[in-house]
């Protein structure tokens, strides 16, 4: 071991070089081309229209769940089997794997929350040519023909989707080297078992004629180079399970723009890739990652949108392996009058064909649709919501409370304190460096005292020491991933060298979440919250930054799972957290790597940014991107993790981050200190204010993500979202929704002095937050800015909830009063809501909260009970009621629940139609109306 930290410790020193210099864009050569990973490589260079499979219609098999059907390679004779299934809620579930594996092939376990519930299939009609079957609604239905084999979904006369249209399913059959021992034994005795049974049968001599064929056929293939090894720089990967990769393509007719498969630093409309290399989807420790690229980054989600003016459709390609996306269109830059066609083209380097088409048709539809499958957002505390104030690294105990004081005198409010790795005891996660925090629940107390909270850094790689009791009982127990030979794995991390503990396994899980019990991690209190950076896994001295391929988690290969790997660790310490409240309190978990059913598990960010306006822009389509597939907490590093930003950009980038859904400044090490009140009285005031926003939306913040929890629908959305028939918004990225009452367009070019905002809907009014100035939707606003301009608007027609008295922390404010918004429509008409619970327990959960119908109808403006089953009071009154575009009344009565009324006073502001009612003074969770005459 000695030998082994000594020859690996250049490593390390490099990498921190690299990391500290923060000046190095991305080492692109670390990192693979399509062209470098061998499986891409084939599957790219198969050519459209000369599909070899064919559906065998005589072995279809149609039960009440589902139909079953062969499909055979007729080049190398494999028969592979297809699984048809109609789910509930308007989705078609397609399995292809091979009928007859030498050992079964990974299905990706624990993503989806349950087994799909299946509906009828019926048969509508069938000859040689394929199959016709009903999908139910509205004359839906799936056409299978037969040669070659495609399979197209159908409403009416039209296709909305189509698989192998293009003949590029691909699907390498696991094999026997040929070179080998046990494959010249294992055809031998195949062939004679094929001799005995034909003497039984005409059924087995057609059976051994087929085999027979298919051993000559396999025979007859060529491997090719990368099939059995693969050496990419230095690293060499054995696949001794050779070649396994599948492909598959889908045509979308009618279709011209797609979204999704995070993450990748680019635009939210997805780009063609004739031209370069598809996108990948692999996680990876990327370093200081390129704009407008295809590139993998740290997470994954295999799942796309398709959006025209008639209806969204998605597909999640259920796969944890390496994955490759192809996209090409028709009409892309080409102004063609053709009917629009994108075609896209999945290949995963192993695993099976699952693919989930959901046929929405609409947007939200979609979301419902995949969250049936992989579930929620994870309903956060309310204070996850709120400003978090991180580095790499808060020195020490002195430093966190001299950070702590700095907003108090500075009047900037913040929520969470966090501490990244050199907290701990030379990089040993769970405990704490006795000399730079030496007594952490006298720290932790005092943060408490004021209601506050901190984040501690665990990452899922463990220093390899017999003095570390975490790595000696994750050894004892053999939790560690194994090696191809059979040892525990090891790699190289910020400890030095790291084991890597096999969170696949349920008991090793299980276990991890047990360390995070306040008997166990020491020094800890239940303000106290977890960082999973890392988690890709990231390993410095491992090929492409992460885990060999051919690691050993079980019967399974890393290869398999590698997407997954992040998504476990995220899991295991979000059940950690909830385990050691004894399952009554709601974690906080940020993560960096992910998967599909990640937002399950708490929050993601962008990763290791850098100080540039570019990566100001970006940060709003990566969050939209996510947001679109499932995972709604998400947020970039304000001020970018990397270089220094003007103070300019800082100020920038906190109006801008105040409106994302996790609103955390974060920055390197060798950075210099970037505190708010740093850069002078007047930056100082624009970061307060910025931050202030954010915390006088946070009621409406917390109602977004209570509806995410319970719909799956995003909390920030992209306009097409809203406004599907409008073409105006569909590649929009500079502007975005939260909810679907609040437009936010951000200040995010340098020096700007004004910027053209579209607002949405002819039919729309849309008020300026700050000015309370009406304007028309369906037009392009240009508005001019100052830097303490951030250009936010209400739609009329709604009603949202704010609290002004902004105090040191969001917990501060629980008992506030609310200030109701209400910007009323062309219809002289606003509707809203109002969702309110302990903010931090699961009791929501046994109908503990309130919910609140706002409506304002015929001048009343009321407030009806949405959850008469439900329980929960409040102290909060509402203090004001504010209403844009309002006419001047002559007098305004309140009505309470118990048949009191009472006048109120009120102010008008002629100028901009904005009536004030002061003061009311009822309880938040009552019946009330306000009458206005």
């Amino acid at each position: 071991m000695a030998a082994f930290t000594e020859r690996m410790a250049p490593v390390l020193l490099l990498w921190l070089a690299a990391c500290v210099s923060g000046t190095l864009a991305v080492e692109r050569a670390n990192f693979k081309t399509c062209d470098q990973s061998a499986f891409c490589k084939r599957q790219r260079a198969l050519n459209p229209g000369e599909s070899p499979y064919r559906a065998l219609l005589e072995t279809m098999e149609l039960t009440n769940t589902r139909l079953t059907l062969q499909l055979k390679n007729d080049k190398n004779k494999v028969r592979l089997l297809l699984e048809l299934y109609r789910l509930q809620g308007n989705i078609t579930r397609v399995k292809i794997n091979e009928l007859k594996p030498l050992k079964p092939r990974y299905e990706v376990p624990d993503v989806l929350v349950r087994e799909p519930p299946t509906e009828p299939l019926s048969l509508l009609s069938q000859d040689e040519n394929g199959v016709v079957l009903s999908l139910g609604a509205e004359s839906q239905r799936v056409i299978v023909s037969a040669r070659p084999f495609r399979l197209d979904i159908m409403e009416g006369r039209d296709v909305l989707l189509s698989l192998n249209s293009r003949g590029l399913l691909a699907f390498e059959h696991l094999r026997l080297r040929k070179d080998t021992f046990s494959y010249l034994i294992t055809s031998t005795l195949a062939s004679v078992w094929n001799n005995v049974t034909s003497v039984f049968s005409r059924q087995a001599d057609r059976e051994a004629e087929d085999a027979d064929l298919q051993d000559e056929a396999i025979l007859e293939e060529k491997d090719e180079d990368g099939m059995w090894e693969e050496t990419y720089k230095s690293f060499t990967d054995s696949k001794p399970n050779g070649p396994t990769s599948i492909g598959l393509d889908f045509s979308l007719p009618g279709v011209e723009h797609v979204y999704g498969i995070p993450e990748h630093a680019d635009n939210l409309r997805l780009k063609t890739t004739n031209n370069g290399d598809p996108y990948r989807l692999y996680n990876l420790d990327v370093f200081q990652y390129e704009l407008d690229n295809p590139m993998a980054l740290y997470g994954s989600v295999p799942v796309m949108l398709a959006h025209n003016a008639q209806r969204t459709t998605g597909m999640f390609w259920l796969n944890a392996a390496e994955t490759w996306v192809d996209i090409s269109s028709n009409t892309a830059g080409k102004g063609s009058s053709e009917t629009p066609q994108t075609d896209v083209r999945w290949f995963s380097e192993s695993g099976i064909i699952d693919v989930f088409i959901m046929l929405g048709p609409t947007p939200k539809d979609v979301f419902s649709q995949y969250a049936s499958l992989t579930g929620t957002q994870a309903f956060p505390p309310l204070a996850a919501l709120a400003y978090h104030q991180c580095r790499w690294n808060y020195n020490d105990q002195e430093d966190v409370q001299l950070v702590d004081a700095g907003f108090d005198e500075h009047d900037i409010p913040y929520d969470f304190i966090w501490l990244d790795i050199e907290h701990t005891d030379g990089k040993r996660y769970f405990t704490w460096d006795a000399n730079k925090f030496p007594a952490p629940k006298e720290m932790l107390q005092a943060l408490m005292d004021k209601k506050r909270k901190m984040v501690t850094i665990v990452d899922p790689h463990i220093k390899v020491d017999s003095s570390y009791k975490i790595h000696n009982e994750i050894k004892s127990q053999g939790f560690y991933t194994k090696n191809k030979d059979g040892g525990d794995y090891e790699g190289w991390c910020w400890p030095g060298s790291a084991g890597y503990p096999d969170f696949t396994r349920e008991d090793m899980r299980a276990w991890w979440a047990s360390k995070f019990a306040f008997d166990q991690y020491e020094g800890t209190m239940e303000n106290v919250y977890t960082w999973n950076d890392m988690n890709e896994p990231s390993i410095f001295n491992g090929p492409e930054i992460t885990m060999h391929k051919d690691a050993k988690h079980g019967d399974w290969e890393h290869r398999d799972l590698h997407n997954l790997y992040a998504f476990y660790v995220h899991k295991a310490t979000a059940e950690g957290l909830i385990l050691r409240s004894g399952g009554v309190e709601r974690p906080f978990v940020l993560a960096r790597g992910f998967f599909a059913g990640s937002q399950r598990y708490g929050a993601v960010w962008t990763g290791d940014n850098a100080a540039e306006w570019g990566h100001l822009k970006v940060s709003i389509p990566m969050c939209l991107s996510l947001g679109l597939v499932g995972i709604s907490f998400c947020g970039a590093d304000v001020g970018g993790f990397f270089k220094s930003p003007s103070s300019e950009l800082l100020v920038r980038w906190y109006q801008t981050g105040a409106y994302q859904p996790f609103f955390r400044a974060h920055a390197h090490l060798d950075t210099a200190r970037r505190e708010p009140w740093l850069f002078g009285p007047e930056n100082t005031a624009l970061i307060r204010e910025a931050v202030r926003q954010r915390y006088t939306l946070l009621p409406y913040w917390y109602q977004q993500f209570y509806h995410a929890y319970r719909t799956g629908h995003p909390v920030m959305r992209p306009l097409w979202v809203e406004y599907p028939q409008d073409p105006a918004t569909y590649a929009l990225e500079d502007e975005f929704l939260i909810g679907k009452d609040l437009l936010v367009h951000p200040v995010t070019e340098e020096g700007a002095t004004g910027v053209t905002a579209y607002l949405p809907g002819k039919e729309e009014v849309w008020f300026d937050v700050h000015t309370f100035q009406k304007h028309n939707g369906g037009q392009n606003l240009y508005i001019p800015v100052t830097m303490s301009s951030i250009p936010v608007f209400q739609r009329g027609g709604s009603i949202i909830p704010r609290k002004l008295r902004v105090r040191r922390s969001s917990t501060c404010m629980e008992h506030d009063p609310y200030t109701v918004y209400v910007a009323l429509g062309h219809q002289r008409a606003a509707e809203g809501e109002l969702y309110i619970d302990d903010g931090h327990t699961f009791n929501f959960e046994k109908e503990e909260f309130i919910h609140r119908k706002l409506s304002f109808v015929n001048n009343h403006l009321s407030s009806v009970n949405l959850a008469p089953d439900a329980h929960f009071s409040t102290h909060s009154t509402i203090e004001r009621v504010v209403i844009l575009g309002a006419s001047k009344p002559t007098k305004v009565t309140l009505k309470t629940a118990d048949g009191q009324t009472s006048q109120l006073d009120f102010d008008f502001d002629a100028s901009t139609s904005v009536l004030t009612l002061r003061k009311p003074g009822m309880n938040a969770g009552t019946d009330w109306t306000v009458m206005l005459q």
